[in-house]
Order: structure tokens, then sequence, then C-alpha cells
């Protein structure tokens, strides 16, 4: 296990080869004057949930090569079972491409709208004889085909005479049939030792609705039968997908060789993406959702595309995640903070500094005049010298960060605590002269502080320093918001071993904060707009449950950058 997340920590950063071999594959088509010269690849989603971070990469890949190499790019969705899609889903995949700059054009297309032709299709290998109505139920075909030791057996009607198996097969079509009395498979091998390749099923009897077509089909074809099929209508010219496929491609192969298609696409398979800290497979997401063990598909804990949108990624770090990982030969799984890194690096750059207090605890300067109040310049961006500086307002009480005070301090405690004296960011030196408590609970409810007026932005004329900055808000100016601190969903690096997944849920991946005060310049500011609270992280205004007036921020990454730090030892060492 660790060994996997070591390989795949190193291959991201330093197997070049793997990462363009994809790329080398296609320059030499091009070279070779395949295709004349053409490059067109697809994104094929099923419209059965959303997409995913793993779905990310294939999108950003698969967009990106036919942008290189001036090609073309299609969306086309897989929508060949009925039971498990929606339009909700549909939509969503297109706002979540459209979001992460994929551009089909005008080439969006379902596999519904070649069911015509897939039938043609299926009627044609009837025909020829490689294909035949199966009475076999489910539980039987599953026993006739064998193991990956033991050949299978041929099923009883696997002579079936060509007309009688078109002509159930039309009456499978009109909906003459109840699900599982018949399907249609191909004749291939029943000893082969793929077991893909065993007579593979074509067809299946299934009185649904679809989405698209309403009534008009009672058999929908399988997605094997439909995948490359529909890649060669459209003319890809390299349908590139995960490994999980690669047992595939001889039987996709096979129907390509075997019917009268227009285009031969090219199979390339790729490693998926697998993150700690997370599961990818859509049916566990989905059952994440209907148990309620999160909110929705775009919970913010998520690993769904809108989830990470909404919880404050960009578009750009998400595209730099997937260069940054690469494209690999084999299966492994990237550590989560290397996605965070991505966010971190890009808001450290580009988003502005604010002081927020999460937890408040009072402070009163007594030797500041009551009535009075003061502007205070404190900088935006200190990576970014050109997006200058803000007024904050200062006044006699503050708010600071309870953390930041200790009644009986260790040592090495630099804040806040009796008789010390520390430096309020872009403000004054205090210092701690008196600590008010609650008289029934104990609970410090106050501090008392004086200022000294000499220290205003921030140091001494004297020349003496302190070993504590506080963020701080004013009292009098504060805005009172609903502020949730998200961690990772699961508590464990690898939630699906050992186990049930849902065992490693974690309890604390979510905090929610109702009453954090906040600098008065966040007031008014809408959903998707990002800032750094000073020594507490990166926030993003939710883009749901935000009000105008009431914005709700959540915590997209803490200031910790793990992996930078992992890395900047790797090249130390």
């Amino acid at each position: 296990m660790n060994d996997e997340l070591r390989n795949a920590d190193a291959g991201s950063a330093q197997d070049s080869e793997s990462v363009d071999f994809i790329r080398a594959i296609i320059k030499d088509d091009i070279a070779a004057g395949r295709n004349g010269g053409r490059v067109h690849t697809r994104f094929p989603p099923e419209p059965n949930g959303y997409l995913h971070i793993g779905h990310a990469k294939s999108i950003v890949l698969n967009s990106s090569i036919a942008r290189e190499f001036g090609g073309k790019f299609n969306l086309r969705f897989d929508d060949t079972n009925p039971e498990k899609e929606d339009v909700e889903y549909v939509e969503s995949i297109k706002e979540d491409m459209r979001w992460l700059g994929a551009d089909w054009e005008d080439r969006e297309f379902y596999a519904s709208d070649y069911f015509d032709q897939l039938y043609a299709w299926a009627q044609h290998l009837v025909r020829e004889g490689k294909a035949y109505v199966c009475s076999l139920n489910e539980q039987e075909i599953r026993e006739y085909r064998g193991t990956v030791t033991e050949p299978g057996r041929p099923s009883p009607d696997r002579d079936r005479p060509a007309a009688e198996s078109l002509d159930l097969l039309e009456r499978m079509k009109q909906g003459e049939f109840p699900e599982g009395a018949y399907t249609l498979r191909a004749k291939i091998d029943m000893a082969h030792p793929n077991m893909k390749m065993r007579d593979p099923l074509l067809y299946r009897i299934r009185h649904i609705r679809h989405h698209r077509t309403g009534d008009t089909w009672h058999i929908y074809p399988m997605y094997d039968f439909a995948h490359g099929q529909s890649d060669a209508i459209e003319g890809i010219t390299h349908s590139i997908c995960t490994l999980e496929f690669e047992v595939n491609r001889p039987l996709y192969d096979w129907f390509i060789e075997n019917l009268p298609v227009p285009h031969k696409p090219r199979q390339i398979e790729f490693a998926r993406l697998n993150l700690t800290y997370t599961v990818m497979s859509k049916r566990k997401l989905l059952q994440l959702v209907t148990e309620g063990h999160v909110t929705g598909w775009d919970d913010p804990r998520m690993p769904t595309i809108s989830g990470l949108r909404r919880l404050g990624y960009t578009a750009s770090s998400i595209r730099t995640f997937c260069d940054r990982i690469g494209v690999a030969k084999r299966d492994s799984t990237v550590d989560l903070d290397l996605l965070k890194w991505a966010i971190r690096e890009e808001m450290n750059r580009t988003a502005p500094r604010v002081m927020a207090v999460l937890r408040p605890l009072k402070v009163v300067i007594t030797n500041y005049p009551e009535d009075a109040e003061e502007m205070i310049a404190c900088v935006n961006n200190p990576e970014d010298p050109s997006a200058g500086t803000r007024d904050v307002p200062f006044c006699r009480e503050l708010w600071i960060e309870r953390d930041d005070f200790r009644e009986e301090a260790p040592r090495k405690f630099f804040r806040l605590k009796p008789g010390a004296e520390v430096r309020l960011k872009h403000a004054y030196f205090i210092t701690c002269d008196e600590v008010i408590k609650d008289p029934d609970t104990g609970e410090v409810v106050e501090l008392r502080c004086t200022y000294d007026p000499e220290t205003r932005g921030g140091d001494a004329p004297d020349g003496r320093k302190v070993r504590g900055t506080l963020h701080w808000v004013s009292a009098r100016h504060a805005v009172t918001a609903e502020v949730r601190l998200y961690d990772n969903l699961f508590r464990e690096p690898f939630p699906e071993e050992g186990g049930s997944f849902l065992d490693n849920l974690n309890p604390d991946s979510l905090e929610v904060i109702p009453d954090a005060k906040l600098e008065p310049s966040l007031a008014g500011v809408g959903p998707g707009y990002r800032c750094q609270f000073l020594r507490l992280g990166y926030f993003c205004v939710d883009g749901k449950d935000s009000r105008p007036g009431a914005p709700v921020f959540n915590r997209t990454v803490t200031l910790k950058d793990t992996w930078a730090k992992l890395e900047a030892k790797g090249k130390a060492g």
C-alpha cells in the first residue's frame, strides 16, 4: 500500500516519458499519415451521476490533446442504461465541463442518437451468423461462461437459426417479452481466455422510459456494444480511456472488424486517477448521497467537480493538478495533498488577505478613547504588490481568537498572556493587564489591555521586539457570518480497505461556526469570492447557501502545505 502511494508520488514528478506517452502515439500516427492527419477525441460520460475529479483528468486530457493538435473534441453521453440515468446528471456534466474549459462546440452527441444504427448492426451480426438470441437467464449465463481457468459451455440457443433470432429480436424490440426472457449475444468463443469474449451480451430487455427516446425502445444496447461503434460513427481517431477498459479492447476491436463501420478508432488506455482519503466509485458516491452521509452530490466534502467548485477550487487549479500528475501507464494512488497544493499555490498568489476571528474573545483597550476610531492600512496580498492596500477600522473594543490567549501559558507560547506584549497585525502593540471571567463558569470573557500609540503600523520606534502577531477585528464594525471548516471526508488514506468504506467516514469532516467575526470589507462579497483569512486558511463564499449581505464562507484549504514540505525535503535529500 505504501509502495503504491510512493510510486504515484515519484511518477507524477519524474517519469516524463510516461506523462506524454499518449501524445507520442498521436504524433506517430500523424507522421504516418493515419486518419489523414486528423486528431479527434471525445469524453463519453454515462449520465448516471455527477462528474468527479477522476473524470476531470480525462476531460482535461482529451480536450487539451484536441486543442494542441488542431483537432476536434466531442461530448457524447453513453446513455444506454435508462434505469440509472437522469436529465439532472446530463445538465450537471455539461456545466462541469464548461467550467473546466472544455469546448465541444456544437458536437454534443448521445449514444441514443445511434440506437437505430446500432440495432441495424445487431441485425447484421445475426444475419452473418455472429450473434443469436439467447433464452438463458442471468444466473445461467454466468454459470455457462466458465471461469478464468475453465472454458465456458455454449448456450443451448447458440445455433439458433438466424431467421428465428431476427424474429425474436424484433419482438424483443417491440416489447413483447418480459425483462430477462431473452438477450442478444455475440457468437465469438466460449473458450476464449479473455472472458469478455465469451459470447458477450449485446442487448437486454428493459421496459424503462428513456430520458430522450421515451417509450420507443424496449431493448437497450450494452455499453460494450455501443461504445466503440459510437466512436466509429463520429470519426473519433483516438479513443482514450482508462486502464480498466484494456481487457475490453479485443471485444471492441472484434465489433469494429465484423461490422460495416465507416471508421476505425484506435483505443489507448491510461491509468485512472486514485486519490488518498477518497472514493471514486459513482455507486459509492451515490450511496453517500442517498444515505445522507453528505448533503448532496455538490457537498464540499465530495470529490465531485461541483463539490470542489463549491469548496472554492478553481478550474485552473484542477487543470494544474491534472498536468502535474501527468498520464501514466500503471495504476497508482496520488496523495490528496497534491490536489490541495494546486489550489493553495494559486490562492497564495491571487487571494486577498483579510482578517476574520472564528472563536471570538473580546479585547478592551483601556487607554484608547471610547468614541475614537481610525483606519488602518492593511496589505491586500504580500505576494502581489499591485494589489495595494485597504483601510480597516480600529477602535477601543476588538475581537481576537480565543486560542490566541492563555492565562497559564507554556514558556514558548508567544501570543497573548497576562503581562505579555504582542503586535496586532498592521496596528499597535498591546499588553494584557487584566483578565475578566464569568463569575459562574470561570470562563474568560474579556481581556483588558493597554496599547502603545507609538507603535502604529506594527513597529516600535525604540526598536523593541515582540514574538507574537495576532489578527483582529473591530468589534464595533464586525460582520457576523457563518464559517464552515471542512476536512477530509474519510479518516484513512485508503478508505475502501479493511471493511466497508463507510466505517472510515470522518465524524469531524465538518465544523460549522455560526458567529464568526469578519472585517467589514467582507459584508458585500458574493458567491465565489476567495480570500485568505490571515493565519486561518483560504476561504471561499459558498455559492449555494449564501444570501445577499449574509455570506457563508467555506474553508477551501488550510495554510499548511504538506506536499510542498515533502517535495522540498526530497530535493534536499
